[in-house]
């Protein structure tokens, strides 16, 4: 209920920030909606710098960010499930295009299988690219930001983060994770005095990526699978609107609400949506 008023008070009252100048940092920008992101944000004036393992298609993204408008775009391969890439990449991005101001943590990874499934190994790759990175990225440029009293922290979650799910059971803890997070960041820059630095959490319903693998949503009217242009568009608004939480569509607000009900009738609304069925069809093909 919070969430909703929250967001409903940055509907009717926040006013759109300026960008123009700042440093952008996107991680996941290769494809899906780090790229489009990055792509929304190319006509504002902003210096984009692109993170990804995909040298080919980050180089894409920057000559469609440079066809948009984008003056200034660098371009840099960072695997952010590694530690040290991380900080070697963002020392580079400091002495070769400066501060960030806005860091936009959007890579990630989706597995699909059961818990049961799952190796220890799939549970900390999991972790290291959806938490650790975002971790990693904000210890290495918020410092920046806090001494300018300055900036904005960008986190993809999900609305997978606020409830455990069907064939999830690394991802939604891992994305629960990224908002927990993200609110103690918040809180800590909130009580020291640095309110100049924004913090925007992402909490979509599935998007049609490469990370979806074609995944079809069993009540579309109810939940729908987004475009990444769309998701993009979405998050550039809340971002020049200072919005905190950012929940699409308005129907994830109901996951909110798992406190208040019984467990079975959030597991009666998963069959409802058909989500089990769904999730199969999408990750349990071999």
């Amino acid at each position: 209920f919070s969430l909703l008023i929250e967001n409903m008070f940055c509907f009717f009252c926040r006013r759109k920030k300026w960008l123009a100048g700042e440093i952008v940092l996107i991680t996941g920008t290769a494809n899906g909606i780090g790229k489009q992101v990055a792509l929304k944000l190319a006509p504002f004036g902003v210096t984009l710098v692109l993170w990804d393992i995909d040298d080919e298609g980050n180089k894409e993204t920057k000559r469609l960010a440079q066809e948009n408008g984008a003056n200034r775009v660098f371009v840099y391969h960072c695997d952010c499930s590694k530690r040290e890439e991380v900080y070697e990449q963002a020392d580079k991005v400091r002495k070769e295009v400066g501060d960030v101001t806005v860091l936009i943590n959007n890579a990630g990874i989706l597995i699909g299988k059961k818990f049961l499934e799952l190796t220890d190994e799939d549970f900390e790759r999991t972790f290291r690219i959806n938490f650790f990175a975002q971790v990693w990225t904000c210890k290495a440029f918020l410092p920046a930001m806090v001494a300018r009293n300055r900036g904005h922290l960008v986190s993809t979650a999900s609305a997978a983060g606020l409830l455990g799910l069907y064939r999830v059971t690394d991802y939604c803890p891992s994305k629960s994770a990224v908002i927990g997070l993200m609110e103690a960041i918040n809180s800590e820059l909130y009580h020291e005095g640095k309110r100049g630095i924004k913090t925007t959490i992402i909490c979509p319903f599935f998007i049609s990526t490469k990370l979806a693998k074609g995944f079809k949503s069993g009540r579309p009217v109810l939940f729908p699978v987004y475009d990444p242009e769309h998701a993009a568009r979405r998050i550039v608004d809340a971002i020049i609107k200072d919005k905190f939480y950012l929940i699409m569509p308005l129907s994830v607000y109901l996951l909110s609400l798992k406190l208040f009900v019984p467990r079975k009738v959030v597991l009666l609304f998963e069959s409802y949506l058909k989500f089990p069925e769904s999730m199969d069809d999408a990750y349990g093909r071999k």
